[in-house]
């Protein structure tokens, strides 16, 4: 008799990189969950009960928590192929199961990139994209904001996407933690590289606060199946406003729920 495959190595791989809490009922898709420049993963894990039927899984990078002691990727494109090199999105155990991804802000980059690098590796494809508050590549950003001293950095971040919070200005730690981390996510986004490549066979669906720049919504040139824009009241985190985050759940929930419409 053969030895049970041994699956240690690809659930170490899953646990390094994802956070998730087992749902309380039956799922049927798998949300995986990119987070913003600085973002902690768990921020996404709240959103569970607002979306039934969906589990969410929190993407964890190095050099932000919970793995602030690892040592922060520098491009997007190193990040990317170790993620796809090194797990298995939409499976739970040996059985397939159908996934999407959401990213905000860098976030969406990064969930836009992986789907690319899904594609080129011949694995399975998310169901759907979901991008909030993220221009559409080629990025037109500046070079030079990871290179600021701190307190330029930070001004340069607030003024982009508002102010940090209280807490992380009054308290020393918090604040050297922030700073390496927004200097480090500056430098993923500013050293992006964008390769063109045929769009995704994958519907979109994109976000963003009415204050923010509306080209962020369309990706329309990156998919084959349609571009749906969505403006929500508020700024670069208009989620956490409670109201904009129940409404916004709401067109995630409808996006995901729909099968994928088929290709002519």
């Amino acid at each position: 008799m053969s030895a049970a495959p041994d699956t240690s190595a690809v659930d170490g791989a899953r646990a390094r990189w994802f956070s998730s809490r087992r749902p309380r009922s039956v799922t049927e898709l798998d949300l995986y969950c990119f987070a913003h420049a600085g973002g902690s993963a768990g921020e996404f894990l709240r959103w569970g009960p607002g979306l039934p039927g969906v589990r969410l899984w929190a993407v964890k990078l190095p050099g932000r928590a919970p793995r602030e002691a690892e040592t922060p990727y520098s491009r997007i494109d190193d990040l990317v192929d170790d993620l796809v090199a090194q797990v298995d999105f939409g499976q739970e155990g040996s059985a397939p199961r159908e996934f999407a991804f959401f990213g905000h802000s860098l976030g969406a980059l990064v969930a836009f990139e992986t789907a690319r690098a899904l594609r080129r590796a011949g694995l399975r494809q998310p169901r759907h994209l979901l991008l909030s508050s993220m221009q559409p590549p080629p990025l037109r950003l500046s070079s030079r904001t990871h290179l600021l001293p701190d307190d330029e950095l930070l001004a340069a971040v607030e003024r982009r996407w508002g102010g940090l919070p209280q807490v992380v200005r009054d308290e020393p730690e918090l604040r050297r933690i922030a700073v390496r981390q927004l200097r480090a996510d500056a430098l993923l986004a500013e050293t992006h590289t964008y390769v063109a490549e045929d769009p995704l066979d994958i519907p979109v669906t994109t976000f963003a606060g009415d204050q923010e720049d509306p080209g962020q919504l369309d990706w329309a040139e990156h998919t084959l199946r349609g571009c749906t824009p969505h403006v929500l009241a508020g700024g670069h985190f208009y989620f956490r406003d409670p109201g904009q985050q129940d409404v916004l759940l709401g067109l995630m929930s409808r996006a995901v729920g729909r099968p994928a419409p088929t290709s002519a």
